[in-house]
C-alpha cells in the first residue's frame, strides 16, 4: 500500500569531530538499508552528507551557497548496492553547517515526491551538533529555523534528530552546544520532530527506528464500567515481541528467463485409507478427533461448534483493587494502551478523570476483555493509569494481561536463614558481594543509564540481517564474528571490568574456590564393588578426600535408591534430580522407609539410632528446602507413636536425642507451607510422654 512507502533522507555529518564515531553510523545506515529491505523493498532512501571538502548538491547549482554538502545517493528505491555506498562513507575535513544540509534535504524530498504521494516522509541528521552555524544573510538563526521548520510542516515532512555527545563533546566549545541545542529543540517546538542524544555507540545503534509499523487497533468499543456508564476507547498495542522474519519454502526449478517467477512452493496434503493405502480420503469422510488414554474420540464439527466458547465482544470492568496487590510478575504477554475514542472530547474527560482518580488513590482496575466477536478466549487484565505530562497529549490506561490458576508456575526457593550457619557469608564477604553489585550497576547515580531499552538493539535480530545480507552476496558466506559493538551488549564493558579489577580480585579472594574431582561411581557403588573386591581403580577412589566422596558427579545424580553406606548423600542426590517431578516424593518416600526400618530394627544397636538421626537432620532440610513441611511433620508424629509400641527405654533415648538435636516439627517461619504454629513447634518436643 501507498500508505506504508516512506521516503526517507539521511543527513550525516561527517566532518573531522565526527571521525571517532563514523564507524558506528556506517554500521546503522547499514542496518537500515538491511531491515528496509526485508520490511519495506518500495522505501525510498537519499543521502546528504556535511563537512565534505568538495561541494555538490542541486541547491549550489540553482542559486550559490550551500557549501561543502555532498548529495552522496539521490532518492532511489533500497538495493543491495546502498549497502556497499553507506559501509565506507568519506572522511570530511572542514566543518559543516547542518542547516544548510536540512535545506538540501528538503529540497531532495519536495522535488522527488509527487502530490499523489500518501507515504510517509522523514528527515533524519546525525550530528555532534559541536560546529557553529553560519549566521543568514537577512534575519536570524532562530528565523532560518522557523522558516525550514514551517517548510517542514505544509510539506508533511517529519524530523529526527541524534545527537551524538558522550566523550565526543570533551573539549568542544560550551557556548556553541548550548547554541545547537537551542536551534534543534526548536525544530521540536514548530514542526513534527524529536531529538534524541547518545552518549555510546550502543546507544547510537538503537536512536534510530529503522523500521516503521504502523499503529493498528485491535479493539474500538466501549469501556463498560456499569450498564448505564459506558466509555468509548480504542486499543492499540503498546509494545510486542519482534521476531525473525518468516522463512518460506523456495524452488530454484523455475526458469531463469521468467523475470515474474516467484519460485513459492505450494503444498498440497492427501490423507490415505490405512486399509486401502491406495484410496484417498475425501475431506467429507474426515473427522477431527481428540486422544483420551490409548483411544481417539472423534468430535464432529457441529459437536465442536456446540462446546466453543462464545462471549460477545466488549470490555467490561469487574472492580478495582490497590496497586500493591497487583505485582509486576504477574503480568504475561505484550502490553496494550486504552485511549478515549479520538475527536470525542467527553470520553477523553471521562477516561482522564477515571485515570487520574485511580492515580490518586493508588488503584488499578480489573477488567475481562474480549477484543473481537466471536473471539474463543477471554482475557482477564488490568488496567494501570498512565497520567500524560504533555498539556497536547490526553490521559490513557495501560493494559497488561493476568494470568489465570492454569497459567501460574510457582518457583518457590528456599531462604538462605535455612542454611547451616557455616554456609552463611561473613560481613567481609557480604561486603564483598555488595562492592561488586555496586560495581555492575547499569543505572549508576553519578552517570546515565546504560542499555536502556528504547536505545538498545536486539544483537540477535541485528547479527541475523547482517549474516542475511552477506549471505544475498555469497552463498556459501560463514557466520561472521559478533560485532564490537552488539558484544558490547551482550557481554560486561572490558573498560569497566579493568577499571573496577580491585573489585572482582576482593570478591575471589573472601571466598574459598574448590575443583570439585569426577567420581567415576557413586560413593555407595564403590563401597559395595570394594566389599566385593573392586578393581584398583576403584580402591584409589576410596583413597580420596572427604570433601571428594561428598561430591556427586554428574552420574551421581541419577541414583535412584537409599543404600546402607551413605543414605543421606543418596537422599541428596535423589532429591536434586530434575529429569522428573516426581524424584522428590521418591525421594522423601524412600527415606522415610529408611527411617522406619532403622528405628524400628531389632535388635536396636547405637549405630542404627545415630544413622536414623542424621537421615532424621537430613529429610526435615530437605523438606524445608523443597516445600514439604506437612511430610516431615506427619512422618514425625507416626515415628513417635510407632516407637511407643516398642521398648520405653529404647524410646527415651530416641526421644531425648531428637531434643538434642532440635529435630523438632517444621513450624510455619521455616516453611509458610506449614500448618504447625511456633510454639506448638516448640512445645513438641519439651515433655517426654510417660511409660503406658
Amino acid at each position: 500500500m501507498a500508505r506504508n512507502k516512506e521516503k526517507m533522507v539521511m543527513v550525516l555529518d561527517v566532518g573531522p569531530s565526527m571521525h571517532a564515531v563514523l564507524p558506528e553510523v556506517e554500521k546503522l545506515c547499514t542496518m537500515l538499508i538491511e531491515k528496509k529491505l526485508i520490511y519495506h523493498r518500495a522505501d525510498e532512501v537519499g543521502f546528504v552528507l556535511f563537512g565534505t571538502e568538495e561541494t555538490d548538491n542541486e541547491l549550489t547549482n540553482e542559486v550559490g551557497g550551500y557549501e561543502h554538502v555532498t548529495v552522496l545517493r539521490n532518492m532511489k528505491v533500497v538495493d543491495g548496492d546502498l549497502v556497499d555506498g553507506v559501509q565506507q562513507l568519506p572522511r570530511g575535513t572542514v566543518r559543516g553547517d547542518y542547516l544548510d544540509a536540512i535545506v538540501v534535504g528538503v529540497d531532495m524530498l519536495i522535488k522527488d515526491y509527487k502530490v499523489s504521494f500518501k507515504g510517509r516522509k522523514r528527515i533524519c541528521l546525525i550530528t555532534n551538533a559541536q560546529c557553529p552555524v553560519k549566521d543568514p544573510d537577512e534575519g536570524t538563526k532562530e528565523d532560518q529555523v522557523s522558516m525550514i521548520a514551517k517548510q517542514m510542516d505544509e510539506k508533511g515532512i517529519s524530523f529526527e534528530t541524534i545527537v551524538v555527545r558522550g566523550l565526543l563533546s570533551v573539549g568542544a566549545d560550551k557556548r556553541t552546544l548550548e547554541e545547537n541545542d537551542h536551534l534543534l529543540n526548536l525544530f521540536s517546538i514548530k514542526a513534527s520532530a524529536k531529538i534524541v542524544q547518545v552518549q555510546n555507540p550502543c546507544s547510537l545503534m538503537g536512536a534510530l527506528r529503522t523500521r516503521h509499523i504502523s499503529p493498528v487497533t485491535i479493539f474500538r468499543g466501549e469501556l463498560e464500567i456499569s450498564l448505564k456508564m459506558k466509555i468509548k476507547v480504542w486499543v492499540y498495542k503498546k509494545t510486542a515481541e519482534e521476531k525473525f522474519p518468516t522463512l518460506k519454502k523456495y524452488s530454484d526449478k523455475a526458469p531463469p528467463t521468467d523475470k515474474f517467477a516467484t519460485h513459492d512452493v505450494k503444498v498440497d496434503y492427501e490423507y490415505q485409507s490405512v486399509e486401502d493405502p491406495d484410496k484417498v480420503v475425501p475431506p467429507e469422510q474426515r473427522i477431527k478427533g481428540y486422544r483420551y488414554g490409548p483411544q481417539v474420540v472423534p468430535i464432529s464439527s457441529a459437536e465442536w461448534d456446540a462446546v466453543k466458547f462464545k462471549p460477545e465482544k466488549g470490555v467490561k470492568l469487574l472492580g478495582f483493587a490497590d496497586a500493591s496487590n497487583v505485582r509486576r510478575h504477574y503480568y504475561v504477554k505484550d502490553v496494550n494502551i486504552f485511549i478515549a475514542e479520538p475527536g470525542d472530547t467527553r470520553d477523553t474527560l471521562a477516561v482522564s478523570a477515571l485515570a487520574r482518580a485511580m492515580k490518586e488513590m493508588n488503584k488499578v482496575a480489573i477488567v475481562r476483555c474480549v477484543w473481537r466477536q466471536g473471539q474463543q478466549n477471554v482475557a482477564v487484565g488490568v488496567l494501570t493509569p498512565n497520567i500524560s505530562e504533555n498539556d497536547n497529549t490526553a490521559d490513557s490506561f495501560y493494559f497488561n494481561t493476568l494470568p489465570f490458576i492454569e497459567d501460574v508456575r510457582e518457583f518457590q526457593f528456599p531462604s538462605f536463614s535455612n542454611f547451616p550457619a557455616s554456609w552463611q557469608p561473613n560481613d567481609k564477604q557480604q561486603e564483598a558481594a555488595d562492592e561488586l553489585v555496586k560495581m555492575l550497576d547499569l543505572a549508576p547515580s553519578s552517570k546515565d543509564d546504560v542499555l536502556l531499552p528504547e536505545f538498545t538493539p536486539n544483537p540477535i535480530l541485528e547479527r541475523f540481517y547482517r549474516f542475511l545480507e552477506l549471505k544475498s552476496r555469497e552463498a556459501d558466506a560463514a557466520v561472521p564474528p559478533l560485532d564490537g559493538t552488539l558484544r558490547r551488549i551482550t557481554e560486561p564493558d572490558p573498560e569497566l571490568v579493568a577499571k573496577n579489577k580491585y573489585v572482582l580480585d576482593k570478591f575471589r579472594s573472601s571466598f574459598e574456590v574448590k575443583v570439585n574431582p569426577k567420581l567415576k561411581k557413586s560413593t555407595q557403588r564403590v563401597m559395595e564393588d570394594n566389599k566385593a573386591g573392586g578393581s584398583d581403580e576403584e580402591d584409589g577412589l576410596l583413597d580420596a578426600p572427604p570433601e571428594a566422596l561428598a561430591v556427586r558427579s554428574s552420574d551421581d545424580t541419577h541414583v535412584d535408591e537409599i543404600g546402607d553406606s551413605n543414605p543421606v548423600q543418596d537422599f541428596e542426590a535423589m532429591i536434586s534430580r530434575r529429569d522428573s517431578p516426581d524424584w522428590i516424593g521418591k525421594a522423601i518416600q524412600k527415606m522415610k522407609n529408611k527411617i522406619s526400618g532403622l528405628l524400628l530394627s531389632r535388635p536396636y544397636q547405637e549405630i542404627n539410632n545415630s544413622t536414623a538421626l542424621d537421615c532424621l537432620e537430613a529429610l526435615r532440610k530437605g523438606c524445608i528446602m523443597e516445600q514439604e513441611p506437612k511430610q516431615y511433620n506427619d512422618f514425625l508424629r507416626e515415628c513417635i507413636d510407632e516407637n511407643k509400641l516398642g521398648d520405653h527405654n529404647i524410646f527415651s533415648r530416641f526421644y531425648r536425642d531428637l531434643a538434642s538435636k532440635g529435630l523438632t516439627l517444621i513450624s510455619k517461619t521455616e516453611a509458610p507451607d506449614s500448618e504447625v504454629p511456633e510454639d506448638e513447634a516448640r512445645r513438641f518436643l519439651l515433655k517426654e510422654p510417660k511409660e503406658e
